[in-house]
């Protein structure tokens, strides 16, 4: 490729805080904010007919992509770099949102399978930032820069039919208002970034806003660690009606903590022999899901983000055992609900 710059390419990265940053008073905007997407971070590099995702960790992420190289040869500038990321829309109950399942599935060693999700579930690129066109490196320039050229080089926020650009403000309250109702179309936060800022790469320069809540769950069992004592997660369920549901479990832990868990929970165990066999990986197919099912006694606050469905959309947190209280008080209803929001209503600004 000739490009001014040239993958691998590690993204800037965001430092977490509790509430979006607020302008400074009595002077000009200091922030751009923006909606958090929940997808693929992706760096693309496209040269003429060349073109490379490129992912955090610096693999090519083409391959699992092949209906976005396409696109990006038919919706991006000929020569260009671009910060973005790959998210999933999919259509459920008449609006269309993020689906991370979807594009978790994505990741998959079969060829034949790769060209059918492309078809079945195709993906889009929400670009954030051009760190370079033509024969510019535009990094050394102010993001309010970068912005605009990025969306003079899309042809505005719409964009394509497959590669859009975020919308953003220059205004706490919208940007806090998005935080709020976006997360009905499966976004997860807010961004903040320095209108005046350079690009770092692999530098917490911006400032990220993300939901964080608590649950009560069931601990319904635990998967053991693949290569060390104890346990590798903690299964958590809520209960629906009269039916347990497993919604996703709890993994980080240290080695010792895996051990005492194992500890704690193996007195639970519906038998000694008793072994499920779980829901597929979404990334490896041929993964061993085995867990090892209890007796639904314990119940563990844990802290989460958002639900994808009746499911975490990522593991959960532990937090602290709830001895005060009963398995069956563990459901759906303590859950908060988001608003419901339609994707290309976040493309328009919430407009």
């Amino acid at each position: 490729m000739d490009l001014p710059l040239s993958p691998p390419l590690q993204p800037m990265l965001a430092k977490s805080a509790d509430t979006v940053p607020p302008q400074p008073v009595g002077d000009g905007p200091v922030w751009s904010y923006e909606p958090k997407w929940d997808g693929f971070r992706a760096i693309v590099f496209r040269d003429g007919d060349e073109v490379v995702l490129g992912s955090r960790s610096g693999k090519d992420l083409g391959r699992y992509f092949p209906e976005m190289l396409d696109a990006i040869r038919a919706e991006l500038p000929d020569r260009c770099v671009l910060d973005g990321e790959l998210v999933v829309p999919r259509e459920t109950g008449g609006r269309t949102r993020l689906d991370w399942e979807a594009l978790s599935e994505r990741i998959h060693p079969a060829a034949s399978r790769v060209a059918l999700l492309a078809e079945q579930t195709p993906a889009q690129l929400i670009g954030f930032d051009l760190l370079a066109l033509g024969v510019d490196d535009l990094t050394s320039r102010p993001f309010v820069e970068r912005r605009a050229a990025l969306l003079d080089a899309l042809g505005g926020p719409a964009g394509g039919r497959s590669c859009h650009v975020t919308t953003a403000t220059t205004d706490p309250a919208v940007a806090t208002e998005w935080f709020h109702t976006f997360e009905g179309a499966g976004l997860d936060g807010v961004i903040a970034k320095k209108l005046a800022g350079h690009y770092a790469p692999n530098k917490r320069e911006m400032v990220k806003v993300k939901h964080s809540r608590t649950a009560d769950c069931v601990v319904i069992g635990y998967r053991p660690h693949k290569s060390q004592p104890g346990i590798g997660s903690m299964l958590l369920g809520l209960y629906d009606g009269d039916n347990l549901r497993m919604i996703g479990g709890a993994s980080a832990f240290t080695a010792k903590r895996r051990v005492e868990l194992q500890e704690i929970l193996d007195p639970l165990r519906v038998g000694d022999d008793v072994v499920y066999d779980g829901e597929a990986s979404r990334w490896a197919a041929g993964r061993d899901r085995q867990w090892v099912p209890l007796n639904p006694e314990l119940v563990v606050e844990v802290a989460y983000d958002q639900m994808e469905g009746d499911r975490l959309r990522h593991a959960a947190r532990f937090l602290r055992w709830r001895p005060d209280r009963e398995a069956r008080s563990c459901t759906y209803e303590q859950l908060e609900v988001p608003v419901r929001y339609d994707l290309a209503d976040v493309l328009a600004g919430g407009e």
